[in-house]
C-alpha cells in the first residue's frame, strides 16, 4: 500500500467511524449552520454587520549571502518590507431572511475592503467574498448556492474575526489557502534587495480566501441530550473569488463532524467536535517553459482530520493535512515549481505532481473572572514530501488576547520559525534562502459590530 492510498485509507475510515457513532448516539462552533443560515424564527429582513482588523508586524530573518529576502521573511500582502501597520481586514456585510416573500430562505452578502491577499494581488479597493442563498425548504438536506466558504479545514472554515491567532499556520497558508495559476506560463521571481526592484507577487489572481462558487447540500441532527452530527457537500468552480468558473471540470468537497455539545451558542459554544474533510478538483495551468501555449490539466486534491475542544476557558484543538498535485511554492514562484526543472512534469521540485502534509496542535486558557487568555501553537508544514527540493517549516507560536468586551480585542503574538531543506546543506541548494527564517512579532486589534 503506498503511502498515497494509506492516507486515504484513514480518511475514509475516519469518516465512517464518525457517521456510525452519531447513529448510533443519537466549541467548538457550527460553522455550516452559523454562515450558512439564520436561527430558526428569525424576522430579520436585514441585519448589517461588520468587523476590522488592524495590525502591526516585525519579521527579524536575515537575508541571503546577497542581501536578498524571498516572501517568508517579508510582511504581506505587499511583500516590500520586514515591517508594517496594515489594516489587513475590513468587511461588511449583509444577511437576513427573505421574509414576509419566504422566511425559509437566507441570503448572506460580504464585501472586503481591507489590504491583503484578496485585494492586493488585482490592485482592487473591494472585493465580495460571500453571495449566497440559502434553502432551507427541505428536513436534513438545506441548499446553499453562490459564493461563499467551501466545507473543510477548520482554520479555513471558521469566521476569521475569532480566530485566536494573527497568522495562519504553514500548513494552511501554504498548501490550503489556494493561489490559482496564471493564464499564460510565468517565470518565477528571484529574491529581491529592499525595496523591491520587482514585485514579488507573482500570481495574477487573488488568493481563494477559502470560497468557492457552487452548491452545496448540508446540515445537522442532534441526537440524545447533546450529540451533533453535520454532514455537508459542494459541487464548485474551483475557481476561488471569481464568478465564472476557467475550464469543465468542477470541484467535489465532502465534510463530516460529530459534536458532544457543553452548552452554549454561537462562535464560543462549548464542546467536543472531531470532523474529517475532503476536496478534489483539476487545475488548468500552463506551467512548462517551452514558449508554447498549451495549458493541461492537474489534479488537486486536498485531505483532513482534525478535532477541537472548547470548556471552562480551556481550548485544544488538533489538525493533520495532506495534499496531492498543485502544491503551492511561495507567491513569487507563479511556475509551481523551484529548482532548475521548475514547472517541467517529472522535474525534481515540480509541484504540479508533488504531494504534501502537515499539522498543528494548539491551545488556549481564558482565566476566569479576568479578560486575559494565553494561547500557544505548533505547526510543522513538509512541502513537496518525499522530492529532493522538500523544505520543512516549523514555527511556535505564543500568545496573549486581551478581550476590551466581547467584540474588541487584542492580540499579541511571538512566533519561533524555521525552515530547512533536508536533502541540503546548510547555506546550499534552497537553504540559502530559508536558513535565514527567523522570529516574527504581531500585533492585532479586531473590532466587530452589527446592528
Amino acid at each position: 500500500m503506498t503511502i498515497t492510498t494509506y492516507r486515504k485509507a484513514i480518511f475514509a475510515s475516519l469518516v465512517w467511524l464518525t457517521a456510525m457513532l452519531a447513529s448510533g448516539t443519537a466549541g467548538a462552533a457550527n460553522w455550516l449552520l452559523l454562515q450558512g443560515t439564520e436561527p430558526d424564527g428569525s424576522a430579520d429582513l436585514a441585519r448589517v454587520w461588520g468587523f476590522v482588523q488592524v495590525q502591526y508586524q516585525k519579521d527579524q530573518s536575515d537575508p541571503d549571502a546577497l542581501g536578498r529576502y524571498i516572501p517568508p521573511k517579508l510582511i504581506g500582502p505587499n511583500l516590500d518590507s520586514q515591517s508594517a501597520f496594515n489594516v489587513n481586514r475590513a468587511r461588511i456585510g449583509v444577511r437576513g431572511v427573505a421574509m414576509p416573500l419566504d422566511s425559509k430562505i437566507n441570503y448572506f452578502l460580504l464585501l472586503e475592503m481591507g489590504n491583503n491577499g484578496i485585494t492586493e494581488p488585482t490592485g482592487s479597493f473591494a472585493k465580495a467574498t460571500d453571495a449566497s442563498l440559502t434553502f432551507n425548504h427541505i428536513p436534513g438536506a438545506r441548499i446553499r448556492a453562490g459564493l461563499f466558504k467551501y466545507p473543510g479545514a477548520e482554520e479555513g472554515l471558521q469566521a476569521i474575526h475569532v480566530f485566536d491567532y494573527i497568522n495562519f499556520t504553514w500548513v494552511t497558508q501554504q498548501m490550503l489557502l489556494e493561489r490559482f495559476p496564471n493564464r499564460t506560463y510565468s517565470p518565477n521571481i528571484p529574491p529581491q534587495t529592499l525595496p523591491p526592484a520587482e514585485s514579488l507577487q507573482g500570481f495574477d489572481e487573488s488568493v481563494g480566501a477559502f470560497r468557492d462558487v457552487g452548491v452545496q447540500v448540508f446540515d445537522a441532527f442532534n441526537f440524545g441530550e447533546s450529540w451533533e452530527l453535520s454532514y455537508a457537500a459542494m459541487i464548485g468552480n474551483g475557481n476561488g473569488l471569481n464568478f465564472s468558473d476557467n475550464n469543465d471540470d468542477k470541484d467535489l468537497y465532502l465534510y463530516a463532524s460529530l459534536e458532544k455539545v457543553y452548552g452554549g451558542r454561537g462562535p464560543r459554544r462549548e464542546g467536543l467536535k472531531m470532523f474529517a474533510w475532503s476536496h478534489t478538483g483539476v487545475r488548468t495551468a500552463d506551467l512548462t517553459n517551452d514558449g508554447i501555449h498549451n495549458p493541461e490539466d492537474y489534479d488537486r486534491d486536498r485531505y483532513g482530520v482534525g478535532a477541537k475542544y472548547l470548556r471552562n476557558g480551556i481550548r485544544v484543538s488538533a489538525e493533520y493535512m495532506w495534499g496531492e498535485g498543485m502544491i503551492w511554492q511561495a507567491p513569487h514562484n507563479p511556475s509551481f515549481g523551484i529548482g532548475p526543472g521548475q514547472g517541467n512534469p517529472g522535474a525534481p521540485g515540480n509541484g504540479a505532481f508533488a504531494e504534501s502534509d502537515g499539522y498543528y496542535i494548539e491551545g488556549g486558557y481564558r482565566f476566569p473572572g479576568t479578560k486575559w487568555e494565553l494561547d500557544a501553537r505548533y505547526d510543522v508544514y513538509n512541502r513537496l514530501d518525499g522530492d529532493r527540493f522538500e523544505i520543512q517549516y516549523k514555527r511556535t507560536t505564543l500568545g496573549v488576547q486581551y478581550f476590551f468586551n466581547p467584540r474588541v480585542r487584542l492580540a499579541f503574538n511571538y512566533e519561533f520559525r524555521s525552515g530547512e531543506a533536508k536533502n541540503f546543506p546548510s547555506g546550499a541548494g534552497p537553504n540559502a534562502q530559508v536558513d535565514g527564517i527567523d522570529d516574527r512579532i504581531g500585533v492585532q486589534v479586531t473590532g466587530i459590530w452589527s446592528q
